[in-house]
Protein backbone atom coordinates (compact mmCIF):
# COMPACT_ATOMS: atom_id res chain seq x y z
CA UNK A 1 0.00 0.00 0.00
CA UNK A 2 2.92 2.50 1.05
CA UNK A 3 3.96 1.76 -2.41
CA UNK A 4 0.61 3.26 -4.36
CA UNK A 5 1.26 6.27 -2.51
CA UNK A 6 4.90 6.70 -3.54
CA UNK A 7 4.20 6.03 -7.01
CA UNK A 8 1.35 8.59 -7.30
CA UNK A 9 3.54 11.12 -5.44
CA UNK A 10 6.25 10.56 -7.78
CA UNK A 11 4.31 10.31 -10.93
CA UNK A 12 2.19 13.24 -10.13
CA UNK A 13 5.58 15.77 -8.88
CA UNK A 14 7.70 14.68 -11.93
CA UNK A 15 4.56 15.08 -14.51
CA UNK A 16 4.30 18.52 -12.51
CA UNK A 17 8.14 19.03 -13.07
CA UNK A 18 8.39 18.50 -16.69
CA UNK A 19 5.20 19.83 -18.04
CA UNK A 20 7.01 23.39 -16.10
CA UNK A 21 10.03 23.02 -17.66
CA UNK A 22 9.50 22.24 -21.54
CA UNK A 23 6.20 20.46 -22.80
CA UNK A 24 2.91 21.52 -22.91
CA UNK A 25 -0.09 20.69 -21.01
CA UNK A 26 -2.42 18.11 -22.32
CA UNK A 27 -5.67 18.77 -21.47
CA UNK A 28 -6.41 15.18 -20.39
CA UNK A 29 -3.73 15.03 -18.44
CA UNK A 30 -4.14 18.36 -16.49
CA UNK A 31 -7.84 17.07 -15.84
CA UNK A 32 -6.41 13.57 -14.59
CA UNK A 33 -3.85 14.61 -12.55
CA UNK A 34 -5.44 16.53 -9.86
CA UNK A 35 -8.17 13.90 -9.59
CA UNK A 36 -5.59 11.05 -9.19
CA UNK A 37 -4.37 13.09 -6.31
CA UNK A 38 -7.66 14.07 -4.75
CA UNK A 39 -8.76 10.01 -4.82
CA UNK A 40 -5.31 9.50 -3.03
CA UNK A 41 -5.91 12.08 -0.29
CA UNK A 42 -9.50 10.29 0.35
CA UNK A 43 -8.15 6.87 1.01
CA UNK A 44 -8.83 5.15 -2.25
CA UNK A 45 -5.83 2.89 -2.25
CA UNK A 46 -6.63 1.54 0.99
CA UNK A 47 -10.60 0.64 -0.12
CA UNK A 48 -9.88 -0.16 -3.90
CA UNK A 49 -6.18 -1.11 -3.84
CA UNK A 50 -6.06 -2.90 -7.44
CA UNK A 51 -8.80 -0.49 -9.43
CA UNK A 52 -6.02 2.90 -7.97
CA UNK A 53 -3.18 0.50 -9.10
CA UNK A 54 -5.01 0.23 -11.93
CA UNK A 55 -5.40 3.95 -12.85
CA UNK A 56 -1.67 4.75 -11.67
CA UNK A 57 -0.45 2.45 -14.22
CA UNK A 58 -2.20 4.03 -16.63
CA UNK A 59 -1.20 7.13 -15.81
CA UNK A 60 2.31 6.64 -16.18
CA UNK A 61 1.80 4.81 -19.51
CA UNK A 62 0.28 8.08 -20.74
CA UNK A 63 3.65 9.75 -19.08
CA UNK A 64 6.36 7.87 -20.69
CA UNK A 65 4.55 8.20 -24.15
CA UNK A 66 4.40 12.49 -23.57
CA UNK A 67 7.60 12.86 -22.07
CA UNK A 68 10.00 10.25 -23.67
CA UNK A 69 8.84 9.64 -26.67
CA UNK A 70 6.51 13.32 -26.91
CA UNK A 71 3.74 10.87 -28.02
CA UNK A 72 0.75 13.51 -27.48
CA UNK A 73 -1.80 11.47 -29.25
CA UNK A 74 -1.13 8.45 -27.51
CA UNK A 75 -0.26 9.66 -24.38
CA UNK A 76 -4.11 11.59 -24.51
CA UNK A 77 -5.53 8.08 -24.97
CA UNK A 78 -3.73 7.03 -21.66
CA UNK A 79 -4.54 9.61 -19.98
CA UNK A 80 -7.99 9.74 -20.98
CA UNK A 81 -8.47 6.12 -19.72
CA UNK A 82 -6.65 6.78 -16.23
CA UNK A 83 -9.04 10.10 -15.83
CA UNK A 84 -12.35 7.63 -17.01
CA UNK A 85 -10.52 5.00 -13.99
CA UNK A 86 -10.45 7.99 -11.77
CA UNK A 87 -14.15 8.98 -12.42
CA UNK A 88 -15.48 5.27 -11.83
CA UNK A 89 -13.39 5.33 -8.66
CA UNK A 90 -14.60 8.33 -7.28
CA UNK A 91 -17.99 6.94 -8.02
CA UNK A 92 -17.05 3.85 -6.39
CA UNK A 93 -15.23 6.06 -3.58
CA UNK A 94 -18.13 8.00 -2.83
CA UNK A 95 -20.66 5.22 -2.83
CA UNK A 96 -18.45 2.76 -0.16
CA UNK A 97 -18.50 6.03 2.07
CA UNK A 98 -22.01 6.30 1.94
CA UNK A 99 -21.96 2.54 2.39
CA UNK A 100 -19.22 2.79 5.31
CA UNK A 101 -21.25 5.62 7.37
CA UNK A 102 -24.72 4.04 6.79
CA UNK A 103 -23.49 0.75 8.30
CA UNK A 104 -21.79 3.05 11.35
CA UNK A 105 -25.12 4.53 11.81
CA UNK A 106 -26.85 1.21 11.40
CA UNK A 107 -24.25 -0.20 14.15
CA UNK A 108 -25.26 3.18 16.19
CA UNK A 109 -28.67 2.29 16.04
CA UNK A 110 -28.13 -1.20 17.04
CA UNK A 111 -25.83 -0.48 19.87
CA UNK A 112 -28.88 2.06 20.93
CA UNK A 113 -31.78 -0.02 20.95
CA UNK A 114 -29.49 -3.09 22.47
CA UNK A 115 -28.83 -0.73 25.44
CA UNK A 116 -32.53 0.57 25.98
CA UNK A 117 -33.58 -2.93 25.59
CA UNK A 118 -31.19 -4.07 28.36
CA UNK A 119 -32.51 -0.93 30.17
CA UNK A 120 -35.91 -1.94 29.90
CA UNK A 121 -35.10 -5.18 30.78
CA UNK A 122 -33.39 -4.39 33.89
CA UNK A 123 -36.24 -1.52 34.63
CA UNK A 124 -39.16 -5.20 34.36
CA UNK A 125 -36.89 -7.23 36.54
CA UNK A 126 -36.44 -4.73 39.33
CA UNK A 127 -40.83 -4.01 38.87
CA UNK A 128 -41.32 -7.59 39.53
CA UNK A 129 -38.60 -7.92 42.19
CA UNK A 130 -40.62 -4.83 43.78
CA UNK A 131 -44.08 -6.61 43.30
CA UNK A 132 -42.98 -9.54 44.54
CA UNK A 133 -41.88 -8.08 47.71
CA UNK A 134 -44.95 -6.05 47.62
CA UNK A 135 -46.77 -9.81 47.63
CA UNK A 136 -44.74 -11.21 50.49
CA UNK A 137 -45.22 -8.08 52.30
CA UNK A 138 -48.83 -8.43 51.73
CA UNK A 139 -48.95 -12.19 52.27
CA UNK A 140 -47.24 -11.51 55.37
CA UNK A 141 -49.11 -9.56 57.06
CA UNK A 142 -51.69 -11.32 56.37
CA UNK A 143 -50.31 -13.88 57.59
CA UNK A 144 -50.01 -12.35 60.68
CA UNK A 145 -53.59 -11.00 60.84
CA UNK A 146 -54.87 -14.54 60.59
CA UNK A 147 -52.57 -15.74 63.41
CA UNK A 148 -53.36 -12.59 65.08
CA UNK A 149 -57.17 -13.83 64.92
CA UNK A 150 -56.32 -17.45 65.78
CA UNK A 151 -54.78 -16.07 68.69
CA UNK A 152 -57.40 -14.07 70.29
CA UNK A 153 -59.98 -16.87 69.24
CA UNK A 154 -58.03 -19.68 71.42
CA UNK A 155 -57.57 -16.96 73.83
CA UNK A 156 -61.37 -15.76 74.36
CA UNK A 157 -62.49 -19.72 74.15
CA UNK A 158 -62.24 -21.03 77.57
CA UNK A 159 -60.02 -24.69 78.27
CA UNK A 160 -61.79 -27.24 78.16
CA UNK A 161 -61.93 -28.65 81.75
CA UNK A 162 -59.69 -31.70 82.76
CA UNK A 163 -61.71 -33.11 85.39
CA UNK A 164 -65.52 -32.28 86.89
CA UNK A 165 -67.06 -32.33 90.62
CA UNK A 166 -69.87 -34.26 90.67
CA UNK A 167 -73.26 -32.43 91.70
CA UNK A 168 -76.68 -33.70 93.06
CA UNK A 169 -78.99 -36.15 91.08
CA UNK A 170 -76.78 -35.76 88.51
CA UNK A 171 -75.55 -39.19 85.80
CA UNK A 172 -72.59 -39.81 83.44
CA UNK A 173 -74.51 -39.37 80.16
CA UNK A 174 -75.64 -35.79 81.93
CA UNK A 175 -72.75 -34.70 82.51
CA UNK A 176 -70.93 -36.22 79.18
CA UNK A 177 -73.78 -33.74 77.66
CA UNK A 178 -72.73 -30.78 79.23
CA UNK A 179 -71.12 -28.12 76.49
CA UNK A 180 -68.09 -27.93 78.63
CA UNK A 181 -67.40 -31.60 78.96
CA UNK A 182 -68.00 -33.45 75.60
CA UNK A 183 -71.61 -32.30 74.54
CA UNK A 184 -72.33 -35.47 73.59
CA UNK A 185 -74.53 -38.22 76.12
CA UNK A 186 -72.89 -40.50 74.65
CA UNK A 187 -69.17 -40.69 75.22
CA UNK A 188 -70.26 -41.28 78.85
CA UNK A 189 -68.38 -44.68 79.18
CA UNK A 190 -65.08 -42.46 78.52
CA UNK A 191 -65.86 -40.99 81.91
CA UNK A 192 -66.80 -43.84 83.68
CA UNK A 193 -63.27 -45.66 82.13
CA UNK A 194 -61.04 -43.07 83.46
CA UNK A 195 -62.46 -43.30 86.81
CA UNK A 196 -63.43 -46.84 87.86
CA UNK A 197 -61.38 -46.13 91.18
CA UNK A 198 -64.21 -44.21 92.17
CA UNK A 199 -67.66 -45.67 90.17
CA UNK A 200 -69.18 -49.18 91.20
CA UNK A 201 -71.92 -47.95 89.56
CA UNK A 202 -72.20 -45.76 86.53
CA UNK A 203 -75.67 -45.17 87.50
CA UNK A 204 -75.47 -44.23 91.21
CA UNK A 205 -73.06 -41.11 91.66
CA UNK A 206 -72.21 -39.31 94.68
CA UNK A 207 -72.34 -35.35 94.90
CA UNK A 208 -68.51 -34.08 95.46
CA UNK A 209 -66.87 -37.00 93.30
CA UNK A 210 -64.23 -35.63 91.57
CA UNK A 211 -63.62 -37.52 88.00
CA UNK A 212 -60.88 -37.44 85.65
CA UNK A 213 -62.23 -36.12 82.00
CA UNK A 214 -60.13 -37.95 79.57
CA UNK A 215 -59.41 -35.68 76.71
CA UNK A 216 -56.91 -37.27 73.92
CA UNK A 217 -59.07 -40.40 73.10
CA UNK A 218 -59.07 -41.50 69.95
CA UNK A 219 -61.77 -42.24 67.44
CA UNK A 220 -62.05 -45.77 67.49
CA UNK A 221 -62.24 -45.04 71.41
CA UNK A 222 -65.24 -42.63 70.95
CA UNK A 223 -66.89 -45.30 68.44
CA UNK A 224 -66.21 -47.57 71.11
CA UNK A 225 -67.92 -45.94 73.54
CA UNK A 226 -71.30 -44.82 71.70
CA UNK A 227 -71.98 -48.55 71.48
CA UNK A 228 -71.25 -49.52 75.02
CA UNK A 229 -73.37 -46.47 75.70
CA UNK A 230 -76.25 -47.68 73.02
CA UNK A 231 -75.93 -50.98 75.14
CA UNK A 232 -76.78 -49.88 78.30
CA UNK A 233 -79.31 -47.89 77.22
Amino acid sequence: MPGMYRQAVFILLFSAALAGCSTPTSTWRSKAAPLIADLARREAPLLFPQEYRSMLETFGLGEKLYHVREDDPGADAYYQRAFQKAEMLQSELHSAKKRLAAEKQLRIDELAAKAKEEQLMRAAAEAEIRLRSQQLAKSSETLQSVQSVQKKSKESQPALPSSYTVRRGETLPQISARTEIYNDSTLWPLIYRANRDQIRDPKRLWPGQVFVIPRNFSRDEAVEARKYSNKKN
